[in-house]
């Protein structure tokens, strides 16, 4: 029996080799392929395909060049996605630049200063409080308070091999004592060599060598939507880096009459005044100096003064101490769509003259009231804050050509340069609101001559009440406000106002062009006729 079942074990061998054999024959699995790149031998394997289980559709991702294609040629998408960069790596960049940005210690006298008003005679003399008075200092001549001081920081950065340090002009006010302290952490004593309060930048200086790491200055203006990064001393930190991107250029915060700030995201706080913002090239683009935050912390909203700015402040510092700045003697305001109209200008652009000194550089040119300046030597003024960035930024006593349009015709002439020197303005009582027989207008204000309101002077029109709701209220009159002129004519007298809008509104003009003052300065507002 075992010999015989033995008999049988070759034969069913023999046929399941034979049966697996016709299998494999009938599904045979591909073999991997060799796929050889250009730059090296090496060999990949392709998996083996699954016939008997179809793939599941996977969805297609576009590439950039597919991306960058669009059946409407306005589309705008497509293309910016195309040039959509990657985030860069900012390590290399601050390792570079990160040894020329210092922190600034700052020891500033805050001393309360009490003073009698006089000259030095106690208002309480004769008095029970005299002796009170005396115990504060002021009654005894060798005898005063005793000085308090605070200690404040902020952010600054070499620019010279010399020492050289640029900052805020905010950070140093009051300091009776200045140091920097360096990435490596020493600390080393500054001494102020000059400041500028206009644009809020400040010089210092540091002695010992000369071979300070430094950076320089960007020649041209950023890019909206280039890269960033901001670097400084953040609530006493130390050295800290933050990146973003610039959000918007030429931004006017109302801090100065130069403004012309960068904005950008990079996070900015208190400390970091002062800190420099540099591009990707390392150069500087800004100088952080201010923040927009209702916590005071950082919202993603700074400001910068731009480097070109900033260098050729720094160079009138370091070369004389403070700044000189050009002079011309006028008052401007921005040309508005509803002055452009009544002027019959097509274009917002230019400084409208608003007034001028006497015996100005302007007077003596021949620069009138109501002018609209357009051109500096042949460089074409953009609005109002140009116009004094430019002539701020003129040598004075040279000589320039400045173009402008009066009664709808361009005309030029040569003005000379003066300085700018600080000049107190005198202030203007407020004119009573009574003493008049106000007449009614169509603007919702009530008027009467000038020379029968005390202290209001004899030439114009006052405004005696201005209906909150009405348009004069909208255009921006105010109750004091006196008309000095209407287009080309001066006025005097409630009928010559209304006179002056008939005129306006037989010229089919929207809008009448007023000559307003205001306590010390005069400017103009555009009425409308209707």
């Amino acid at each position: 029996m075992g010999r015989s079942s033995s008999r049988w074990i070759p034969g069913v061998l023999a046929f399941v080799a034979v049966v697996a054999l016709f299998y494999g024959l009938r599904h045979e699995r591909p073999q991997p392929q060799p796929v050889v790149t250009q730059n090296a031998p090496t060999v990949a394997t392709v998996p083996p395909a699954q016939p008997s289980t179809p793939a599941a559709p996977q969805p297609a991702t576009p590439s950039r060049a597919q991306a960058a294609t669009s059946s409407n040629p306005h589309d705008l998408s497509p293309n910016a996605a195309a040039q959509a960069p990657a985030v860069p790596n900012f390590v290399d960049l601050v390792q570079a630049v990160k040894p020329a940005v210092v922190s600034v210690r700052v020891k500033s006298d805050v001393t309360p200063q009490i003073s009698s008003g006089d000259g030095g005679t106690s208002p309480f003399e004769g008095t029970p409080f005299e002796p009170f008075f005396r115990q504060f200092g002021q009654g005894e001549p060798n005898q005063g308070l005793r000085h308090q001081y605070v200690q404040a920081q902020g952010s600054g950065f070499f620019v010279s091999a010399e020492g050289h340090i640029v900052t805020n002009n905010h950070v140093v006010a009051n300091a009776v004592q200045l140091q920097i302290v360096k990435d490596d952490g020493a600390v080393l004593d500054a001494k102020l060599i000059g400041t500028d309060p206009k644009t809020d930048l400040a010089l210092l200086k540091v002695d010992g060598q000369n071979a300070f790491p430094f950076v320089t200055f960007a020649d041209d203006l950023p890019k909206t939507g280039e890269w960033v990064i901001a670097m400084g001393n953040p609530f006493g930190l130390g050295g800290t880096v933050t990146a973003g991107i610039v959000s918007a250029m030429g931004r006017d915060i109302g801090s100065g009459p130069y403004n012309d700030f960068l904005q950008i995201d990079a996070a900015v706080n208190r400390g970091n005044s002062g800190g420099p913002t540099f591009d990707m090239n390392g150069r500087v683009i800004g100088v952080n100096t201010a923040i927009y935050s209702p916590s005071g912390g950082s919202v993603g909203i700074a400001f910068d003064i731009p480097a070109t700015t900033v260098k050729a402040v720094i160079a009138q510092l370091k070369e004389h101490g403070f700044v000189e700045r050009g002079w011309i003697g006028v008052q401007v305001q921005p040309v508005t769509k509803d002055i452009a109209d009544s002027l019959g200008m097509t274009e917002t652009e230019g400084a409208l003259v608003s007034g001028t000194q006497a015996d100005s550089p302007a007077a003596k040119a021949g620069l009138k009231v109501g002018d609209v300046v357009t051109s500096l030597n042949g460089s074409k003024v953009k609005d109002s804050r140009d116009l004094a960035r430019q002539v701020a930024g003129m040598a004075p006593n040279s000589s320039v050509a400045i173009g402008f349009l009066r009664n709808g015709k361009q005309e030029t002439a040569r003005v000379t340069i003066a300085q700018l020197k600080d000049q107190s303005k005198p202030k203007r009582e407020t004119p009573p609101q009574s003493g008049a027989n106000p007449q009614s207008s169509r603007l919702g204000i009530a008027v009467a001559p000038a020379a029968r309101v005390m202290g209001i002077g004899e030439q114009g029109v006052a405004i005696i009440r201005v209906d909150p709701s009405g348009k004069g209220a909208e255009a921006g009159l105010r109750p004091g406000d006196v008309i000095v002129r209407l287009g080309d004519k001066e006025v005097s007298s409630p009928e010559e106002v209304a006179g002056a809008f008939e005129a306006a509104t037989a010229q089919k003009k929207q809008h009448v062009l007023a000559l307003v003052r205001r306590e010390d300065r005069e400017m103009f507002i555009a009425l409308p006729t209707s």
